[in-house]
């Protein structure tokens, strides 16, 4: 018996599944259970309404049979709760019962369907052994002893067997469903992942904006202590700058505040950050790595566009000629900045799709420029245009 002490637990306590129906059952349960106690009851009636016309067993003997029948299809009703356990006790019935057999054929299905096969097995095994003595105490009056025994033996084997399928079936389904799901989740975490480096990335940029500001008006600041004896007018004019750049510095401030969201973790400043001027020589870098890109600047005083902008449109367009070079790098690319302040500016960069290539991968920069066009108020679209040519479009905000 210590061999089998590990299915007590299992036998005397029920499964998740088990536990969830008791608390509520479905619509397609309680449909299942008056099924599967219909079949039962069919099954029991068509046994006794054979068993009436063999006047070799005495009538006490009939009624006592259709008594015992009638409590075991009842029983059927518990089958979800106790399933190895009421398949147990119909093993004592199943040698004195013949209207039980239904009952039996339906708490087989449910073992097999709800417990592992070592449940299956020692069920199924006992109720398979209790089919030679029924049938030699109770012979069936049209079949030879060993036919009926072949066919009650087959009918249970199949029904044990069908019982494993739809289990089996109901562990891939869940299986592929947790997967689903789970694919889900670690999608979304690799997004918001994305995010955050993508918000550090621009953390660290306008921590040397900000570190370029705070020097000027350390220089300025330094002027006007060292130059007690400058002229009014250039005294004005230096205060001047150190209170705009004390604003600005002030802007960029809350920027990163924002931008890390109370985030303490340490960061080390990139190189110093490019402008709209510098978009020439990044179009340069990629000609001279062997791609066909053509310039189209259509800027209002470039030169005089806020340091976060020119960052930001710089930043776009590095990528989205990366993305160019990466999945169409025999493709011509054309990039167009255009705007102005109080307009905005636009960048867009086009490129043709290379025969036999989509645009693969999990989109984690597209993700990232995104998050840097909506943190400034502006936002990006990206896909194919109607002329099949692949278009990443972004607006951002320029004040007057």
């Amino acid at each position: 018996m210590t061999e089998y002490r590990w299915l007590l637990p299992a036998v005397l306590h029920p499964g998740p599944r088990e536990e969830r129906s008791r608390v509520r059952r479905s619509t397609r349960d309680w449909a299942a259970d008056m099924l599967i106690f219909l079949m039962a009851v069919a099954i029991g009636l068509a046994v006794a309404t054979a068993m009436d016309s063999d006047f070799s067993t005495p009538r006490p003997v009939l009624v006592a049979d259709q008594l015992i029948g009638a409590l075991a299809c009842a029983a059927v009703w518990l089958r979800r709760r106790w399933p190895v356990g009421l398949a147990l006790a119909l093993v004592p019935v199943s040698l004195v019962s013949g209207v039980a057999t239904g009952p039996v054929c339906a708490m087989l299905f449910t073992v097999a369907v709800h417990r592992p096969f070592a449940f299956v097995a020692l069920t199924g095994g006992l109720h398979l052994a209790t089919l030679g003595p029924y049938l030699w105490w109770r012979p069936d009056p049209d079949l030879p002893f060993g036919m009926a025994f072949l066919v009650s033996v087959l009918v249970y084997v199949l029904l044990i067997l069908w019982g494993m399928f739809v289990r089996a079936r109901r562990q891939l389904v869940f299986t592929l469903r947790d997967r689903a799901e789970r694919a889900e989740v670690e999608a979304e975490l690799r997004v918001e992942r994305a995010r955050h480096l993508e918000r550090e990335r621009i953390a660290r940029e306008m921590h040397d904006v900000l570190a370029h500001r705070l020097s000027l008006l350390s220089v300025h600041a330094g002027a006007l202590e060292y130059r007690p004896d400058m002229e009014a007018r250039d005294v004005a004019k230096a205060a001047g700058v150190i209170r705009a750049g004390a604003h600005q510095a002030l802007q960029d401030l809350r920027e990163v505040i924002g931008v890390l969201r109370f985030d303490s973790e340490g960061t080390t400043p990139d190189r110093p950050q490019p402008t709209l001027t510098d978009l020439a020589e990044l179009v340069e870098e990629s000609r001279l790595a062997g791609m066909e890109v053509t310039l189209d600047m259509r800027v209002n005083e470039a030169a005089q566009a806020p340091a976060r902008l020119g960052r930001n449109a710089y930043r776009i367009t590095q990528e989205g000629l990366t993305n160019a070079r990466k999945h169409a790098a025999d493709a011509p690319v054309g990039v167009t900045v255009a705007g102005g302040p109080g307009d905005g500016l636009t960048v867009e960069i086009r490129n043709r799709v290379t025969a036999g290539h989509a645009i693969p991968g999990s989109g984690t920069g597209l993700i990232g420029l995104t998050e840097r066009a909506e943190l400034m108020g502006g936002r990006l679209d990206y896909g194919r245009g109607p002329d099949g040519r692949f278009r990443l479009s972004a607006w951002l905000p320029w004040a007057a």
